[in-house]
């Protein structure tokens, strides 16, 4: 019978060996020189928590929720700050105080706790000078070109010589107008409110696109566009001598009459300089001047999405009680952020507004949390400037005003950012003086310029790196790549080797689609992990930590950035792919514990014949001794068996894992997404709803768990990979 059951066993290795081809090598290079880096999980690998509906706040930040989130192993949070991608003012305390008495103007939060804080708001910016931008979506308006002389856009008195210390010519502010299409131009009127700009140009850009692709053309100055002594009111202005095609047009404000806007108090007690500096603009106007001297207009102005769209350099934070459009999203109230759990005691990530709002309301924000004794690891300043078409220098004049004022509290502060946006490549803008166009660069430069660096603790960006839509099996391929790039472009940009980077918020996209639930996700995020922490980062926090509703896809496909499915009530259904790879990184593939554990480089041998790896790997070598390989086989369709081999260049020798092996894996023979089943209608059956609409739920059949073995290990010892897989192979290893 042993002997039958012996050559059964034969067989079936032949039959795989003939299946696969013969056993391929992974090699582990631990020669101690060699480490990548080294991390503490508790410190490293986190979480983030956003604003959400109400309703998901109400449910996800209870039992037994929280302990089904917290099997997944993420251990640190990251507060998400969502309301400045919004373009509003965080009202991070619903109670505080106006900087106009009658109860409008400047919001402060209060710093005295009181009642606890269950949730916290965003309102809106009367004065926005933006149509959409990059976290807007396509809510709210523009008041440059919505139709209202009442309304006006006005930039933020905060990058002005009274509070930035520098001459206004430094840091410029600019609106746009976007034509959508080349059309004869010759002619601008502007409609100026209280401060206006006394010294202006007004030019048009040579390229395709200014906003998104900042370093293909450049802004040329009108003929008869620059303007020297400007006096207010409405100035209609000649640009040119003739019309010409143009797409684009930017004011470019240099100095402002800094004469008091409407809000400005008759009451000289009541007087508040921020209402007198900077530049305001009620309304635009763009076209041609005929031989009779009568303007034509061409833009559409109107109060929504439909208006002639603008971009704006900054908005000031002035709004009053009216401008809370709904309370049904919500930022999570800090005392219930820390009190419910789900920072399981550790330090948070903090952030404060800085975008769109004032440094005395950020500067409550920490006296708060420091009387309520809540522990904060560090402080992120604003949220994802890039996409809120912010310049470096904007910024940078911002975070030194906020960090002066926080550091005055606790000079312990650890202070970083800025949040990019989730990116490939360097972010580039339109060239300084010196013909620089780094975004981080430029911002880096800005800091070392005024002696300022020791104020940037941390170095914060975002990665979704595929383009939601746009997600073939193959795009998997890429990841490693794209993060070991991205993270030598933010060093070559200048990023100080001892600076710490950290991965704030993360995903496949930013766009949601059923590619979440499937497999190719949890295979993706154990190759961003893996790579993040291979080059170098310090710290990565998976987003969304909290179980939400499915949302309205790419390709009409519905998806959720979380690791499980719920009802309508927000109770779990079920976990997804990305629940399972979670478990392997956090709790198989390192020790979870405050215990430091060291990177080193790993690299498998299979590729598919066009130099795409088929078998990435990770190792480490844990506290509790142990070396740990997690191995991802991206071949959706083939099984790979794989030798592992360790090899120590000082020592010239190989090692091999011995004794006995942990195998945790999981893949596609313990989990399966089975897609929603849709329809198509001509026309909607109801008011704003989608075209497309779901019949059925989508589901995982299997649902997990991740499998779990022992095998005996040694020289020549082979480990099955299934295909579409993570699989975590930990033990002791010895020499030959």
């Amino acid at each position: 019978m042993k002997n039958r059951m012996a050559v059964v066993a034969l067989l079936v290795e032949c039959l795989f060996l003939v299946a696969t081809g013969v056993a391929q090598t992974i090699q582990v290079d631990i020669t101690p020189t060699h480490s990548t880096n080294h991390f503490v999980p508790n410190e490293t690998l986190g979480a983030g928590v956003d604003r959400i509906p109400a309703a998901a706040i109400d449910k996800d930040l209870l039992q037994p929720t929280l302990e089904k989130v917290f099997a997944s192993g993420w251990q640190p949070v990251t507060y998400r700050q969502n309301t400045e991608l919004a373009m509003e003012a965080w009202h991070w305390n619903p109670n505080g105080t106006w900087s106009d008495p009658s109860g409008k103007g400047y919001f402060t939060g209060s710093a005295t706790p009181t009642e606890a804080i269950r949730y916290s708001y965003g309102y809106s910016l009367p004065h926005r000078g933006t149509t959409r931008n990059d976290g807007t979506g396509n809510a709210g308006y523009s008041r440059l070109t919505d139709g209202d002389l009442n309304t006006y856009w006005k930039s933020s008195p905060y990058l002005t010589q009274r509070f930035t210390g520098e001459s206004d010519s430094l840091h410029p502010q600019w609106v746009i107008l976007d034509l959508t299409q080349n059309q004869q131009v010759d002619s601008i009127r502007i409609a100026w409110a209280n401060p206006y700009a006394t010294r202006y140009v007004v030019q048009y850009w040579t390229g395709d696109d200014p906003i998104k692709v900042q370093t293909k053309g450049v802004w040329e100055t009108f003929a008869h566009g620059a303007v020297v002594s400007g006096k207010g009111g409405t100035e209609t202005i000649r640009l040119s001598d003739n019309p010409a095609p143009i797409h684009f047009v930017r004011i470019l404000m240099t100095e402002s009459s800094n004469t008091c806007g409407s809000h400005q108090s008759a009451d000289p007690k009541l007087a508040d300089p921020r209402n007198c500096v900077g530049y305001a603009i009620n309304e635009l106007y763009l076209g041609t001047t005929t031989p009779d001297g009568a303007f034509h207009d061409i833009l559409r102005h109107t109060p929504d999405q439909e208006q002639t769209a603008t971009y704006c350099s900054s908005v000031d934070p002035w709004h009053e009680p009216s401008d809370l459009l709904t309370t049904k999203q919500a930022q999570v109230g800090f005392d219930l952020f820390y009190n419910s759990g789900v920072t399981r005691g550790l330090p948070a990530m903090i952030p404060v507004a800085l975008l769109y709002d004032t440094p005395e309301n950020a500067a409550a924000e920490i006296q708060y949390l420091k009387k309520r004794n809540y522990p904060i690891s560090y402080v992120e300043m604003g949220e994802e400037s890039d996409g809120q078409f912010m310049v470096p220098e904007d910024y940078g004049a911002l975070y030194l005003q906020w960090a002066t004022v926080l550091h005055r509290i606790d000079p312990a502060l650890k202070l970083g950012g800025p949040s990019f946006q989730g990116v490939n490549k360097d972010i580039e803008v339109w060239p300084d003086a010196n013909g620089k166009v780094s975004w981080l660069g430029r911002f880096l430069d800005y800091f070392k310029q005024h002696g300022r660096m020791s104020d940037l603790a941390f170095f914060s960006f975002e990665h979704y790196p595929y383009d939601g839509c746009k997600t073939p099996w193959g795009t998997l391929y890429d990841e490693p790549d794209l993060v070991n790039h991205i993270m030598q472009v933010w060093r070559e940009d200048g990023v100080p080797p001892s600076l710490p980077v950290f991965i704030t918020e993360s995903n496949l996209s930013s766009a949601a689609s059923e590619t979440y639930m499937d497999m190719f996700a949890g295979v993706w995020l154990a190759d961003y992990i893996g790579s993040f922490l291979n080059s170098g980062g310090n710290g990565v926090y998976y987003f969304h930590y909290l179980p939400l509703q499915m949302e309205h896809g790419c390709n009409d496909s519905p998806g959720t950035f979380g690791m499980f499915t719920v009802d309508a009530n927000y109770q779990i259904q079920q976990p997804l792919s990305q629940f399972f790879t979670s478990q392997l990184i956090n709790l198989e593939w390192v020790q979870p514990g405050a215990g430091e554990h060291q990177v080193f480089p790993a690299k498998g041998d299979i590729d598919d014949g066009a130099g795409h790896a088929l078998v990435t790997a990770y190792a480490v070598k844990r506290p509790d001794g142990q070396w740990s390989v997690m191995a991802v086989n991206r071949d959706q369709q083939n099984p790979h068996r794989v030798r592992i081999w360790f090899h120590d260049q000082n020592a010239q020798d190989a090692s091999f894992f011995s004794g006995t092996v942990e195998l945790s894996t999981f893949g596609t023979n313990q989990y399966k997404w089975h897609p929603a089943e849709t329809r198509f209608m001509a026309h909607s059956e109801h008011a704003g709803e989608q075209s497309v609409v779901a019949n059925t739920k989508g589901t995982a059949d299997p649902d997990g768990p991740v499998m779990h073995s022992r095998q005996p290990a040694g020289k020549d010892a082979w480990y099955d990979l299934p295909a579409a897989s993570v699989a975590v192979i930990r033990g002791k290893i010895a020499g030959k």
